[in-house]
């Protein structure tokens, strides 16, 4: 049997969410209660929940339309979902300090240490431990994360994505925009709010997976990130 290890936040109301992103909502729309007739029950046991949440709620993808204006159109129902089904490697940063830049010759030198190679159509996770350290503490939206040259570094090699366990991929207000406007002229993607990540060091390729829901138009959509060993 394959080992398969969530890499996926759950999503809750009162979560954290990206500045002014919608804040998530969840309340008990049918209970088992109200289908069978009881009046005036003592609890409602949920049948159906309603849902309010922003497409960039927790673990999430990025689609091409969101990365900048002239990309309308390249929404989340387009991309192809071969992105979401690739090859994957996790790469170790877990020394990076609070809005600390990953350079390329970091990543090639990660690479060569770990004698493992970056291959086109793969998705290239960034552990930093960030989301252990951090998840809903003051500092955790005040992570690592990439410069906008090791975002093109890496779109050059031709990969499908990559993910990071923060809630951007560059640092906020010193590369985050820009590496969004670059995922978008060389067309791949990223992955935010990973976890588990720490279970993936020094075990070398796996098969990923993370298909998003089919929102018409979407500019990203949650996903159920997987890591697979077979």
């Amino acid at each position: 049997m394959p080992e398969i290890i969530d890499l996926s936040q759950e999503i809750y109301e009162g979560m954290p969410v990206f500045k002014d992103l919608p804040q998530v909502k969840m309340k008990i729309h049918n209970s088992h209660e109200e289908w069978a007739g009881i009046q005036n029950p003592e609890k409602r046991t949920p049948a159906v929940h309603k849902l309010e949440l922003g497409e960039h709620t927790g673990t999430h993808v990025d689609a091409i339309n969101h990365m900048a204006q002239q990309y309308e159109g390249q929404s989340i129902d387009k991309m192809p979902l071969s992105m979401f089904y690739t090859e994957g490697i996790c790469l170790d940063f877990s020394h990076k300090k609070l809005a600390e830049l990953i350079e390329p010759h970091e990543v090639e030198l990660t690479c060569k240490k770990a004698n493992i190679e970056i291959k086109k159509g793969d998705t290239v996770l960034l552990y930093t431990d960030h989301y252990r350290k951090h998840f809903n503490k003051k500092d955790w939206g005040n992570g690592p994360g990439i410069s906008a040259e090791t975002a093109r570094w890496l779109g050059e090699q031709k990969i499908s994505a990559f993910g990071v366990e923060t809630m951007s991929p560059g640092v906020r207000k010193v590369s985050n925009k820009e590496v969004h406007h670059i995922c978008g002229e060389l067309g791949f993607t990223h992955y935010e709010n990973m976890i588990n990540l720490h279970q993936l060091i020094g075990r070398g390729r796996f098969r990923f997976i993370a298909f998003p829901l089919k929102i018409r138009g979407g500019t990203g959509s949650p996903v159920r990130a997987v890591a697979v060993f077979e």
